[in-house]
């Protein structure tokens, strides 16, 4: 999945725009978006919409565990391609909303919104089979601690959240799970989304997060290999299969070895996933 779009559980209005924006997967959401007395009618938009066949998968996010909400929430999403769960701090809280729906959907942790999320980073391995990746955020997070911002004046994140960001990145790749970015908030900032989803992509996210369908057009560029890229990948991979025996090789006059073989081999294999690598 490149692009997860955000949209809210109780605007049904909206669930026809978002699917034709070309997003991956749609997050119908039961959290954040929805006020308390408009929970029980976006529950319901949300069943109806999950009978029908989409283009896009369909992923729920439901209200936190403990919540007077999460347990009606997950009789919906159950019935979705994948749970989004907040507030989710570690295995654990996987493993708590697996008790309450049983045979769920993978389920997409939002793994940093408290200060106890933050030190379960590295524990997702133990429920990795149940998982459709790890995500973070930066706007939970300050609130809980007490800080101003996250973010610097110029929009870049301040250097707790990007130590933040780097542990989830690397927490996912730990559990061997999709690492997908936090949302870009700034809907008209073209560029910014732009330089915001290439550096995702360049650290070694999979997919993004997004607010609004105009987003997603970017996000989609920004997480499909290149034309470039994918050639030089399949070049790397052919020099080694000329050279079986060979450690270390040269390309376009610099040195090539294993970890350069790894990332070519992944690389090729993300962009048949995604039809070749096209957009």
């Amino acid at each position: 999945m490149r692009s997860l779009l955000f949209v809210p559980g109780d605007r049904p209005e909206r669930f026809a725009k978002a699917l034709a924006s070309g997003a991956d997967a749609l997050i119908l959401d039961l959290e954040d978006s929805v006020v308390p007395e408009a929970k029980g009618r976006a529950r319901d938009a949300i069943a109806a919409f999950l009978r029908n066949e989409h283009p896009a998968r369909i992923f729920v996010r439901v209200n936190p565990l403990g919540s007077e909400w999460v347990e009606a929430d997950t009789q919906v999403a159950a019935k979705a391609d994948g749970i989004v769960l907040p507030k989710a701090e570690g295995a654990a809280s996987v493993e708590a909303l697996l008790a309450l729906t049983g045979d769920a959907p993978p389920i997409l942790p939002i793994a940093t919104e408290t200060p106890r999320a933050v030190f379960a980073l590295g524990d997702y391995g133990a429920v990795a089979d149940r998982l459709a990746g790890l995500t973070w955020g930066a706007e939970d997070l300050p609130a809980a601690i007490g800080a101003a911002t996250s973010r610097e004046d110029d929009g870049s994140y301040t250097a707790p959240y990007r130590v933040v960001r780097a542990l989830t990145l690397f927490g996912a790749h730990a559990a061997g799970v999709p690492a997908i970015e936090t949302v870009f908030p700034s809907i008209k900032d073209e560029a910014g989304l732009a330089r915001y989803a290439a550096a995702g992509a360049r650290d070694g996210f999979t997919g993004m997060m997004a607010i609004h369908p105009a987003q997603v057009a970017a996000i989609n560029a920004a997480f499909t290999p290149s034309a470039d890229a994918l050639d030089y990948a399949a070049r790397v991979v052919a020099a080694f299969e000329a050279n079986p025996g060979a450690g270390a090789l040269q390309l376009d006059g610099k040195m090539i070895d294993a970890p350069h073989l790894k990332q070519a081999r992944a690389l090729l294999d993300r962009a048949a996933t995604l039809g070749g690598g096209r957009a």
